[in-house]
């Protein structure tokens, strides 16, 4: 008797978000089942998954709906299915990244790629030190963040200065945060670039409104004087009126972005970067390596991507883990050569 087909386990947080892929799955009666990240449990003495392959979809923005423990519970799962074998798509190499923006800032340094000027702090008395080393206005952000929450704009050291005074800067659930000189992206938009197995997809241009150019990860919102707690991502940006609009990007950004995904170890993820309209320069600022593809796909980038995912799942169902440790700064430096991240 032939062995049953063991299920895709699809492992997520958000109720919404992925409704596509389900739908894509079901279409092809591929079976699956849904793991509930944010209310999880696992035998870390078991030898084998109950999965044949196991997709990763946990949100960074999960503390916003009450689910940050998931974040910190996901490096662990994704290291246990790494060494009982069980193939997993964005593995604890790319779930460190996904969760760590001063990780993601390193590895933009180890490709010789450029990035808006930053500091890492993990207190908030160390804010006025970083700040003075920038240009204003600046950005505080937080390490572990999502959907704009817990992002602070300051224009003045004065105004840094009374906010650490009065305790208001919160550097979100791992007490790290970057503070970074806000960028104003050139055309009033910032670009994104979605890679699937290592290589690009598609690549939107996202319009922002003024002052509202988000450091955020695939989500588009005002960066306020004090930390709000949206909810929003590309996912709903045409309903929410935010204008997005295919392009392709320069091959010298495309080739930084396969890159950037490579020594990161992401199987399918987004990529963030804007035009520095002081400079001209390219500055990459996010890695979303748990990405959420577009909303309206179809009419915005010409294809269903979520067909083309499935495609890729089924070629990974039974596949040997690529290996969980991200590449070192050292071995990616002696088999790259930088590129010109600069557009004139």
């Amino acid at each position: 008797m032939s062995q049953p087909v063991k299920p895709i386990g699809i492992y997520f947080e958000h109720p919404e978000w992925f409704k596509p892929l389900f739908a894509e799955l079901n279409r092809r009666g591929l079976p699956y089942e849904k793991i509930d990240a944010a209310h999880h449990l696992f035998d870390p003495a078991e030898t084998e998954s109950r999965y044949s392959l196991v997709v990763n979809r946990m949100s960074s923005s999960a503390y916003l709906r009450g689910h940050g423990q998931g974040i910190f519970h996901t490096a662990g799962y994704a290291t246990h299915l790494e060494r009982i074998g069980t193939r997993i798509i964005n593995g604890s190499a790319a779930t460190a990244i996904e969760t760590n923006k001063a990780r993601q800032l390193s590895l933009f340094a180890s490709l010789g790629l450029k990035f808006p000027k930053s500091f890492v702090i993990n207190h908030a008395s160390r804010v006025p030190d970083a700040a003075r080393q920038l240009q204003f206005p600046i950005v505080v952000k937080v390490n572990i963040g999502g959907s704009g929450a817990g992002i602070i704009r300051f224009d003045t050291m004065a105004g840094v200065e009374a906010a650490v005074a009065a305790g208001q800067i919160d550097l979100g659930i791992d007490q790290t945060a970057l503070v970074q000189e806000y960028v104003a992206p050139r055309g009033g938009h910032i670009h994104r670039v979605e890679t699937l197995n290592g290589k690009f997809l598609y690549a939107m241009k996202v319009y922002t409104t003024g002052e509202s150019f988000n450091l955020c990860p695939a989500e588009i919102c005002q960066i306020p004087e004090e930390p709000a707690a949206g909810d929003f991502c590309l996912t709903e940006a045409p309903k929410k009126g935010i204008q997005v609009e295919a392009f392709t990007p320069p091959a010298e950004v495309v080739e930084a972005v396969e890159r950037i995904v490579a020594a990161a170890k992401i199987d399918v993820g987004g990529i963030e970067y804007l035009v520095d309209d002081r400079t001209g320069e390219v500055l990459f600022y996010d890695v979303n390596a748990l990405s959420n593809f577009v909303a309206d796909a179809v009419n915005v980038v010409g294809f269903d991507p979520y067909a083309r995912f499935v495609d890729y799942l089924e070629t990974q169902i039974g596949a040997p883990n690529p290996g969980s440790q991200p590449a070192s700064a050292e071995a990616i430096s002696s088999t790259h050569q930088p590129v010109a991240a600069s557009i004139h």
